[in-house]
C-alpha cells in the first residue's frame, strides 16, 4: 500500500475536508491521529477509519499552542511508534467586513489557522529532524489566500501567510529531505453549502449523484474526496521531488499555482520620483493592473438557484 508503515497527523479532522483526508491516508495504509476540539467528532472519525480496517487514534485539542502541537506528536509516537506525515487542516471562520471585524474575530482565526499551522509544523519538523525521518508536511490553504474574498480579512491573511511559510520551510527543510507543500482545495464545505451559487452542486452531492460538469470542469469545484487523493499522493514517497509548491485540486481539475513574480518592470534614470510616477510610472502600473478576488462565470440557466 502507498503509505504502509507510515503515521500521519491530520488536524481538524473530525469532519468535513479533514475527515476525508484522514480516511484517505488510512485507506492507503497510514495510521492516523485524528485531531478535533470536539471529542465526539474525533471518536466518530476514528471509528469510521477502524470500521474500514484502518488504524486511528484521537487527540482532542485546540490547535494553536505549543503544548497542543507537542501533544499531537506525542500521541502519534505513543500510539503508533513514530510520525511521518503532518496535514494541517484545522480552521475556523469569523467572517465580517473590515469595519465590523473585532480584534477577537481577527485573533481567533489567525490563532487557529496561522499559529496552529506554525506550531504543529515546528513540532513535527523537530521530530523528523531528530529521528532522520524524510517527512511529508501538507498545509491546507485556500483560494481566498490566493485572491482575496470580501469579508474575510482574517482568513485571507492566515491562508496567504501559510503559503508564505511553506515556501520558507521548503528552503529550511531541504537538507533534512522533508517535503512541505500547500494544497488549495476547491470543494463543497459547510461554508459553500450556504452560497446560492453552489446550490445545484451541493444538492447533487447530497443525493449521492455526480455534480454537473459546469462545477466539476469549468469551476474545478467538487467534493472533499476529490482533494483527498492529492493529499495522500503528496504524503507518499512518490512525491519526494515535490516541495515548496502550491497545488490546487477540485472536481476534475488539478492546478499548480505560480509563485508571485513581477508582471511588468521599467527603469528610470535617477529613480522614480513623483513626477516620473505621474507619467511613465502611472502608465506602466495602469497597463498591468492585476485582478482582485475570484470572478465566477455566470451560471447556466438550468443550474441557477431556485427562487422562493
Amino acid at each position: 500500500m502507498l503509505l504502509e508503515g507510515k503515521t500521519a497527523i491530520v488536524t481538524g479532522s473530525g469532519a468535513g475536508l479533514g475527515l476525508a483526508y484522514a480516511q484517505e491516508l488510512a485507506r492507503h495504509g497510514a495510521a492516523v491521529v485524528v485531531n478535533d476540539v470536539d471529542a465526539e467528532a474525533a471518536e466518530s472519525a476514528v471509528a469510521s477509519i477502524r470500521s474500514e480496517g484502518g488504524r486511528a487514534a484521537a487527540c482532542v485539542a485546540p490547535v494553536g499552542s505549543t503544548e497542543a502541537a507537542e501533544q499531537l506528536v506525542s500521541t502519534a509516537v505513543e500510539e503508533f511508534g513514530g510520525l511521518d506525515i503532518l496535514v494541517t487542516n484545522a480552521g475556523i471562520l469569523r467572517d465580517r467586513s473590515l469595519l465590523k471585524m473585532t480584534d477577537e474575530d481577527f485573533d481567533a482565526v489567525i490563532g487557529v489557522h496561522l499559529r496552529g499551522t506554525f506550531t504543529a509544523v515546528r513540532a513535527a519538523f523537530a521530530h523528523f529532524k531528530s529521528h532522520q525521518v524524510p517527512g511529508r508536511i501538507i498545509c491546507i490553504g485556500s483560494p481566498t489566500g490566493q485572491r482575496g474574498t470580501f469579508g474575510q480579512t482574517n482568513y485571507a491573511a492566515a491562508k496567504a501567510g501559510i503559503v508564505g511559510m511553506v515556501r520558507t520551510w521548503a528552503l529550511e527543510m531541504r537538507r533534512s529531505e522533508v517535503c512541505v507543500n500547500a494544497v488549495i482545495p476547491v470543494a463543497a464545505t459547510a461554508m459553500t453549502k450556504t452560497v446560492p451559487y453552489f446550490q445545484k452542486a451541493v444538492e447533487a452531492d447530497d443525493r449521492g449523484e455526480p455534480m454537473p460538469d459546469f462545477f466539476r470542469k469549468t469551476l474545478g469545484f467538487g467534493t472533499a474526496d476529490d482533494v483527498a487523493g492529492l493529499v495522500a499522493f503528496l504524503a507518499s514517497d512518490d512525491a519526494a521531488e515535490i516541495t515548496g509548491q502550491v497545488i490546487g485540486a477540485g472536481g476534475d481539475r488539478l492546478q499548480v499555482w505560480n509563485h508571485p513574480q513581477a508582471a511588468a518592470e521599467a527603469l528610470h534614470a535617477g529613480g522614480w520620483d513623483v513626477e516620473a510616477l505621474q507619467g511613465e510610472g502611472r502608465r506602466l502600473i495602469e497597463e498591468h493592473l492585476q485582478t482582485v478576488g475570484e470572478k465566477l462565470p455566470e451560471l447556466p440557466a438550468e443550474l441557477r438557484p431556485e427562487q422562493g
